[in-house]
């Protein structure tokens, strides 16, 4: 993902894509453990529901559900942008999918350390494909062929398509011993495939990769599209309006293939493609016409200091314990904090995160890929 995006016209930043890539990567990387420790010790009547919506749940979609399809959705948003500045800047074509090869490559590896424990280096605790970042990276090597081949015509009819064929294949194909169209935990072809293919190399909570890799894809395409929305030569309460009203098109479509193909966020869905992908329609919008139509930043500074390294603080929370550094300033704290004490622990540790998040942004220091 680039840390800088540009207008339609090239000459002035986005602040609400950095904002909105913050505010995604924030409960990632702390703020849901600040969030759920907060309603448990507060004993907040209203706050008693918190934890379930950052807990995945198998056919239920929660808040915490949204965290992955934005996270693709927002570098499909920076690809035409991106790509349209390479090209304009006398970039050959050769030149730029060797960018996106390179790209690729890092980002499995990065999933690797990330989620794959691959820096343990026990080939029998290493898993292949079992992150976001593996998602992302198939994801953005399709849509970057896309965006460089084929018009936006063939765009959407491929988007729809690889929806449509994930459907079927999950619908038609029967799961050996079981029969077609399940979608149980335990039993999904979407899973089989996952078993059949990567074995003891994937993580084994259920989650899946090979198949669905044709709906990761199609979560970065929306992403392109809206990209290219903001890219475009219409006024800016128009792009504000055509992103929230494709957003909830997207959710009307999506809740009712639900029907037959329900919202999973494990087998990624045709429908939960849609739904989440409306809702990051929308979340687009509201950012693009409160922080770069009406002119209102203040309030998301915060959340631009996260998202300007976003790729940097995912690997880094997976692979650190900042907690441990949190308690340095709180552990002592611990026998005066009863209750409190999971929820000052959680508010260190991402005090400290955002601080250093802080400083290399006040060092111009921004890690990209």
């Amino acid at each position: 993902m680039e840390s800088k995006n540009e207008s339609a016209t090239g000459s002035q930043r986005l602040v609400c894509v950095d904002a909105l890539r913050g505010f995604d990567m924030l409960w990632i990387i702390g703020g849901a453990e600040v969030l759920t420790s907060f309603s448990k010790a507060s004993g907040i009547g209203f706050l008693s529901n918190i934890a379930v919506n950052f807990d995945h749940t198998w056919g239920q979609f929660h808040f915490y559900d949204i965290i992955m399809p934005l996270f693709l959705f927002i570098v499909g948003v920076v690809m035409p942008v991106s790509f349209s500045k390479r090209l304009k800047h006398g970039d050959s074509r050769k030149k730029l999918y060797l960018h996106i090869i390179k790209r690729v490559i890092i980002l499995y590896i990065l999933g690797l350390i990330a989620s794959g424990h691959l820096l343990t280096f026990d080939a029998a605790r290493i898993h292949l494909w079992t992150d976001t970042l593996h998602a992302i990276a198939i994801g953005y090597l399709v849509s970057s062929i896309l965006i460089l081949e084929v018009s936006q015509k063939w765009r959407i009819a491929i988007t729809t398509f690889l929806l449509l064929l994930y459907w079927g294949i999950m619908a038609l194909i029967p799961v050996p011993g079981h029969g077609a169209g399940i979608y149980e935990p335990g039993t999904n072809l979407a899973l089989y495939v996952d078993n059949l293919i990567l074995g003891h190399w994937q993580e084994g909570l259920g989650w899946t990769y090979i198949l669905t890799n044709l709906t990761f894809i199609c979560s970065v395409m929306l992403g392109v599209f809206a990209g290219q929305i903001l890219l475009s030569d219409r006024t800016e309460l128009k792009k504000a309006g055509m992103l929230a009203l494709i957003g909830i098109f997207c959710i009307l479509v999506g809740k009712f293939w639900g029907i037959w193909f329900p919202i999973i966020h494990h087998l990624w869905t045709s429908s939960l493609v849609l739904f989440a992908g409306g809702l990051s329609f929308l979340l687009l919008s509201a950012f693009y016409l409160i922080i770069d139509v009406w002119g209102y930043r203040k309030w998301s500074f915060f959340f631009v200091v996260i998202g300007m390294n976003a790729i940097a603080v995912y690997v880094a929370t997976h692979l650190f314990d900042f907690t441990l550094i949190g308690n340095v300033f709180v552990g002592g704290l611990a026998k005066w904090a009863g209750p409190w004490n999971d929820f000052l622990q959680a508010s260190a540790s991402l005090c400290v995160i955002w601080l250093i998040l802080y400083w290399m942004f006040r060092m111009k220091t921004f890690i990209k890929i």
